[in-house]
This record gives C-alpha cells, structure tokens and sequence, in this order.
C-alpha cells in the first residue's frame, strides 16, 4: 500500500477498511465521499484501481470510474488513466480500455504497454500487434509482453522470431524474456530446441532465476527426458515447489511410481498439484488403492483437492473397481462446493459404469455437465459400448448428431468399438465410411485398429487383409496388436503369426506378440510349437507384460 498524507477521517477509513481485507465495503463507501464533496487525491484513486484490478472486480471497479466523473475527473490525468486502462483489461473489458487509450491526449510508455499487455492477456495477439508496430518506442516490456502473447495463442514459430529480434536489438534482454520461448519448449515437446535455450540461459548468466530453471526442468520432462531434467534438478541450489513438482508428475506420467514417490516424500513443501500428480500416477498405474489412500492423506494434511484431483480418484475407483468409495468421492465432491467441470462428470459416469451401475452413470450425464461438450458424449457413448449396448450407443450418437454436436475423432472410436463388441459389422463399417465422407475427419491408426477389431471378430478375414493393403499408411502396433486379438479368438494362426512377426519387427523387446502368437498354438493343442515360442522368449530375456486398460 502507498504511503499517505494526512487526511480527512471519512477518507482513512476507507482505507482503513482496504487494510482489513473489507475491500468492496471501502468501495460502496465513495458516494458518500461524493456527497460530502470530499475529493480523493490521484495516488488514493490509482490504489483503489489497483485493488479493483487485482481482485478482477469490475463492478467496484466500474464505481471508481463514476466517482472519477462525480468529483471533477471527467478527463483523468495520464496517471489516471493508465490505471483505468489496467483495471478495464485485467477485468476483461478490452472494448472500454481501447476506448480509454484511444482518447488519451497524451500517452507515455507506460500507457503503450498497458494496453499491449491487455491484450495479450486476454489472447488477443493480433490487436497487441498492429498496437506494437504503432508504439512510437519500444523498450524490452513490449517486446516481452509480444513473445509471451505469441506463446500462449500458440503461434510458436512468431514467438521465436520476435524473440531472435528482441536479442538482435539494441533494447536488450531480461530474465523475463524467456518465458515465451520456454512456453515454446514445452507445449512443443521439442528436445533440441530445449536445448537451445538452456544453453542460451547459461550464456546469458539467468540459470540461478529458480523460476527460468524451474521452467527448464518442466520443459525436459515434458520431452520425456527426465535424465535431464533431474540434473538440472539436482544442480539447483534453490528449488521452488514448481520445480518439485515437476519432477514428481514426470515420473508418475512414466510409470516410474517408486521415483516419483520417493522425490514426493522428500519435498519440503507440497501443493494440491504436487498431491495430485502422484495420486493421477498411482491411479494410470491401476494401483488404485494406492491412489485412494494417498487422497486420504491429502485430505488429513488439509490439502484442498481440486479437479484433477477428483478426477483422477474417480479413475482408481473405476480401475479397482469400487462402487463403494466412488459413492465417497462422489458425495466428498458434493460437500466440497466444488462446480464440478466435464472432465470430472466424465470420470463419474465412467466410474459408475465400470462398477457396474450404468443408470447411475446415466443420470449423471442427464443432470450434470455441459450438453453442449462433446466428452461427455463419447464418455456415455463409452459406457453404453462396455455394457453391451451397442444399438443404444448408435442412437446416441445420431440423437447428438441431430441436435448439432459434432464428432470429434475419439467419438468415431468409441463408437466403432461399440459396434465391435456387439457385432454390428454393417453398422460399424458405415459409420468408419462416414468419418471422412460425412464429418471431414480422417481416420487414423485407432480407427483403423477398431475396423480391423469389428470385421475380425465377425471372423471376415478376407476383409480384413483389403483393408489393411488400403491403409494410406503403414499399420503400427495398434493395427497389428487388433489383429493379433481377433485371431486368437478365431484360432487363425496364419493371421496371428503375420500379426504378430509385425509387432515383433517393430518392438523386439516386447513379449506382446510372442505370448499372444502362443497362445494361439496352445488353444489349437501344438503345444510343442508353443512351448518352443516360450523358449524364444526366456532366451532373450522376455517377461510377460502387465495389462493396461486403455
């Protein structure tokens, strides 16, 4: 808070009450400051837009603005000004702030940014650049405030450029200056380019910025190179809870759980996000009871989970499965006050059909969650499909067509695997001819996998090898690995060895196609053959791998 000069009582009470947190009442005390023709000086206005700004209150906001007006500031100074602008953007209202900015008799540096930053802030990239390439001068704010808008809106191969420029100019450079391009490194999973700019960090001396590391670590183990990453880590002399955590979900996205609890176990300090990323590891690796103690404990250290949190105990219990504690979750969910968003009534629906309460699951779709969210759809679509009811699923999914939802390419899955697993070839073979021709999608490895899954199981082998010379690309292990399922329910060795010599050229080091192909022997009673493919394996050392639900 400003230092102030000695003032009249009604205007120190004011704030006063910005000091004991009592904000909105300080505000909707102003009309009686105006009543009393009681004038506030500029330093007073400008912190009560601050806290207006801050708090994101528009309508407190909006009531400065009027007692501006109501007291002889029809026209703000500059300094006024630039604080209305800040208030106006921060609250969302970019339309008032440009009207603001551009009646400005006279504009500073500051007033240029604030407006570029606005709009940056509300993604607006393209407004903040014609604005930029107005500004009469530039300094590294600007430029800064240009590289991280082009990161967030995604338009990364802009953000390197502007960054290039801004290191090739005579402005010079912060640590501030490489938050875009870190942005960069990790919603691109590019490894060299990490290395870039971590190279470039060292060079220019910021790599004790534990915020600019912190950033560096996340970039790596977004790129899957956590032995990178945890040098980097362990090389810090300070290690914000970022950087922690970081580490921890990294490792339990790997399926390295005993790292990632080891690492939690040890850290100073833990956030709802630190909790949850191990919790979602546990429940990615089907240990769900695990999963579902450690949220206990979260809950005993008063940790406040959030929806990630929910959503990732909802996948434990489905894994387990656990009717019972997803009732829990479910009804702490509720106790919590929490509105809870798609992806978390998603994993309701989900849980509840995976315990076998499918109604459940229904009602939950037909009361919560945005109809208008395509996840939702394919979460019921889902769920209709592993019960059985397929010719339920297909009118769900013509009923949301109707009504002018969408698809995306997971609904074409889910619905395909619906006509799979109860055998309506016609249907499914329809439905994968629509994907392009009807919807403008084009089907991938996944889509192919589940036409190869649905004429496979209908035992139309014929079909299956057209199919697969009229891919347009080569299959990969998703193909294969359907195949390698369907033969083994019909007993087609021929299928099930081409399956599965496929699988094994690409990943020798898998057991996944050995054990299937077998099988196949095994079911057909050449139980030599099969016992000889067993041997192949112990020779090089294979181990049968632990199922995945996917």
């Amino acid at each position: 808070m400003p230092k102030f000069s000695k003032r009249p009582c009604i205007v120190q009470s004011i704030i006063n009450l910005c000091s004991q947190g009592q904000f909105k009442q300080a505000i909707h005390s102003l009309d009686i400051i105006a009543r009393k023709g009681t004038r506030l000086d500029s330093n007073t206005l400008a912190f009560l837009l601050r806290e207006c700004a801050d708090t994101r209150s528009l309508k407190e906001g909006k009531w400065v603005h009027l007692h501006l007006k109501l007291t002889g500031f029809k026209h703000p100074n500059t300094f006024l000004l630039n604080h209305l602008i800040n208030m106006y953007c921060k609250c969302g209202e970019h339309v008032v702030a440009r009207q603001l900015f551009d009646k400005m008799s006279e504009r500073n540096l500051y007033s240029w940014n604030n407006m570029v930053s606005g709009y940056v802030k509300l993604g607006m990239v393209v407004p903040a650049r014609k604005l930029f390439d107005r500004m009469p001068v530039k300094d590294v704010v600007s430029w800064n405030s240009m590289v991280i808008g082009y990161a967030k809106s995604g338009k990364f191969g802009q953000c390197v450029r502007f960054f290039k420029d801004l290191r090739r100019s005579s402005i010079g450079f912060n640590e501030f200056s490489f938050s875009g391009v870190l942005t960069v490194c990790v919603k691109c999973r590019d490894f060299g380019f990490t290395k870039q700019v971590h190279c470039r960090v060292l060079v220019d001396g910021f790599l004790s910025n534990v915020v600019i590391t912190s950033s560096i670590v996340d970039a790596y183990a977004t790129c899957g190179e956590l032995g990178d990453s945890r040098r980097l880590f362990d090389e810090m002399k300070v290690r914000d809870v970022m950087a922690w955590t970081t580490l921890v979900s990294g490792y339990a996205k790997r399926g390295e759980i005993r790292l990632a609890r080891e690492l939690f176990d040890v850290m100073p300090e833990k956030n709802s996000v630190s909790w949850t990323a191990l919790v979602s590891g546990y429940a990615r690796k089907n240990m769900g009871h695990e999963a579902l103690e450690l949220f206990t404990e979260m809950i005993r250290c008063r940790v406040k989970p959030d929806q990630f949190t929910f959503s990732s105990c909802l996948c434990a219990c489905a894994g387990i499965p656990s009717l019972k504690h997803g009732k829990e979750i479910h009804a702490f969910l509720i106790r919590s006050n929490l509105r809870p968003n798609t992806i978390v009534v998603s994993s309701l629906i989900d849980m509840y059909s995976k315990c076998g309460k499918l109604q459940i699951g229904e009602l939950v779709f037909d009361v919560m969650g945005d109809k208008n969210d395509i996840i939702l759809w394919n979460t019921m679509i889902s769920a209709l499909a592993q019960h059985g009811f397929g010719e339920e699923a297909i009118q769900m999914f013509r009923y949301m067509v109707s009504i002018g939802l969408q698809p995306d390419r997971i609904t074409f899955i889910v619905i395909l695997n619906a006509c799979s697993h109860s055998g309506l070839v016609q249907e499914g073979l329809r439905f994968f001819e629509s994907i392009r021709s009807d919807h403008g999608i084009f089907p991938d490895q996944e889509h192919y996998a589940c036409l190869i899954d649905i004429l496979g199981r209908a035992g139309h082998f014929d079909e299956v090898l057209k199919q697969l010379k009229r891919m347009p690309c080569e299959p990969d292990s998703r193909v294969w690995n359907a195949l390698l399922g369907v033969s083994r329910i019909h007993g087609n060795i021929k299928m099930g060895r081409l399956a599965a010599e496929h699988l094994i050229k690409m990943d020798p080091l898998s057991s996944a196609g050995y054990m299937v192909l077998s099988s196949i022997y095994a079911a057909l009673g050449k139980w030599e053959t099969a016992e000889n493919i067993r041997q192949v394996m112990n020779d090089k050392n294979l181990k049968k791998e632990q199922a995945l639900g996917w």
